[in-house]
């Protein structure tokens, strides 16, 4: 991992974070990737779309994933902040739907201290709490050559201890098994080869 984006990611330990955007279900499988031990992924039985484990197994081992559907927001932040507080894990996500207030906020915030844990919410852009330690915004990017479709532009667009920044990201998929290998990669357009790749 290049040097300008590892003070910054993994996210700040026993903190709870945000991420936005078409590339958010990506940014939760390879931070997952990045920490030990079982995740457990919370969101609403409602939702239209299906968390599939098996389709995160590029990037992580299905395995370590459990899956809890709730009945509505409520519901997702109380098993969180539980989760939170237990310590037993080390990465909780959850999948929110409405916008997450300040109150509900600061009570994942102090669980997460309580139980040195890190949050996740995956939020719609918008919807973050003032409360989060950082937001990022996740776009998955086309790689003209169609080679790569773990290609990701990430914005840290809110940090309460540092700065902020962009980059574009690639999981490498031969390593991860060893090394569980985020690559900073340079975009579309300015690799080498690519004038030619596109002309």
């Amino acid at each position: 991992m290049s040097a300008d984006l590892a003070p910054h990611f993994p996210p700040r330990r026993a903190r709870v974070h945000e991420a936005c955007g078409p590339g958010m279900h990506g940014f939760a499988a390879m931070l997952a990737a990045q920490l030990e031990g079982p995740v457990l992924w919370i969101r609403e039985y409602w939702r239209p779309e299906v968390l599939n484990p098996l389709g995160l197994s590029d990037i992580l081992d299905p395995a370590r994933l459990l899956v809890a559907q709730v009945k509505d927001q409520t519901d997702a932040l109380a098993v969180a902040e539980e989760a939170l507080r237990n310590g037993s894990l080390k990465l909780v996500v959850a999948e929110l739907g409405e916008p997450l207030g300040l109150t509900p906020g600061r009570r994942l915030q102090l669980a997460a201290k309580d139980g040195r844990s890190t949050g996740l919410c995956l939020i719609s852009e918008g919807n973050g709490s003032n409360a989060a330690e950082t937001r990022w915004r996740c776009t998955p990017t086309f790689d003209p050559e169609g080679l790569d479709s773990t290609l990701q532009h990430w914005d840290l667009i809110k940090n309460k201890s540092g700065t902020l920044g962009f980059w574009h990201v690639r999981w490498d998929r031969e390593a991860h098994r060893e090394t569980h290998r985020l690559r900073v990669v340079s975009a579309p357009g300015e690799r080498p080869g690519a004038a030619h790749a596109t002309g």
